[in-house]
């Protein structure tokens, strides 16, 4: 039998792998800060653990008996690599989340499933791959009149886009582009989003964690640092927590880790903008008790 190389690959990407980087670089040494505020809560329970890049072609997934997914940000850039992949380390070692959470999370089409179950959510239409698009025709139809548009399969605010009357004519030309090769999801903006921000409720083994609030720099809605935003500590409320784990709940199987990102909707109620089970920002720097109950879920699979 090999020897192992360690119990668990944390994955990642190649523009995160390495372990030393600058003071300067305070991006790259929060994903370091939190990988190693949770390889210290697994080294507690004696497991193993090295942070691996998911695309190294010369990796032996066998010699892991756990692969679990943290910061593997561009899989969305690299969707059919990612999914090929997807299906064969599925055979060598055991993934968290599991992979028909994975594949689910994929693409926000989930959104409807999480509504035919009983979950709030931001309203919601799809525009399918293939099929042509007004802008103005689907915003009349919904009674909308100002919008956001969004790939099916993406993160990071990728070609996300606020539609109104004044560039409608212009995002279109954008989208429908796209649309030869992927869906879009459009919903009504919401003003809550500049208003108080979006809140993220972490959920470990399908309870709640802890929460931030992202806000959006003035002039933006975006909240992704990416984009300026900027991540506060946040105390959620009780309908808040009730509705995240209402979400939890809602999927196939109990997610070991995930996100719930929500918003105050147009009508002043809690609603789900996005279920995050890939590869969502856990801030466990924000709360480091959350990486010791992370690595009991992940010692619960092994």
């Amino acid at each position: 039998m090999a020897q192992m190389k360690a119990d668990v690959a944390l994955l990642t990407e190649r523009r995160y792998v390495a372990q030393d980087v600058p003071e300067s670089d305070w991006y790259r040494r929060n994903i370091l800060r939190d990988d190693q505020l949770l390889q210290e809560a697994l080294d507690q329970l004696g497991i193993s653990s090295v942070r691996v890049d998911w695309s190294c072609p010369d990796e032996d997934w066998s010699r892991y008996r756990c692969a679990v997914f943290r910061t593997t940000w561009d899989y969305f850039d690299r969707f059919d690599e990612f999914s090929a992949w997807l299906d064969e380390i599925q055979s060598l070692t055991q993934l968290c989340n599991t992979p028909s959470l994975i594949r689910w999370n994929m693409d926000k089409h989930y959104l409807a499933d999480l509504e035919s179950r009983g979950v709030t959510v931001v309203p919601s239409r799809f525009v399918e791959r293939g099929t042509t698009v007004c802008l103005q025709d689907l915003l009349d139809e919904a009674g909308w009149c100002d919008a956001v548009i969004k790939p099916c399969v993406s993160g990071a605010a990728r070609h996300t886009y606020r539609v109104h009357r004044e560039n409608i004519e212009e995002v279109e030309a954008v989208v429908r582009h796209l649309l030869a090769s992927e869906s879009f999801l459009i919903q009504p903006f919401q003003q809550g989003i500049v208003e108080h921000g979006e809140d993220a409720l972490i959920m470990l083994n399908g309870r709640f964690s802890h929460a931030v609030r992202k806000v959006a720099k003035p002039g933006d809605f975006r909240v992704q640092d990416d984009h300026g935003g900027s991540v506060h500590a946040y105390e959620p409320a009780t309908a808040q927590i009730e509705l995240a784990e209402h979400a939890m709940a809602a999927c196939h199987s109990v997610p070991t880790y995930g996100r719930v990102d929500m918003i105050q909707d147009n009508q002043g109620h809690y609603a789900v903008m996005e279920l995050e089970l890939i590869e969502p920002e856990l801030w466990l720097r924000y709360h480091p008790p959350a990486a010791s109950v992370l690595a009991q879920g992940i010692a619960g699979l092994l």
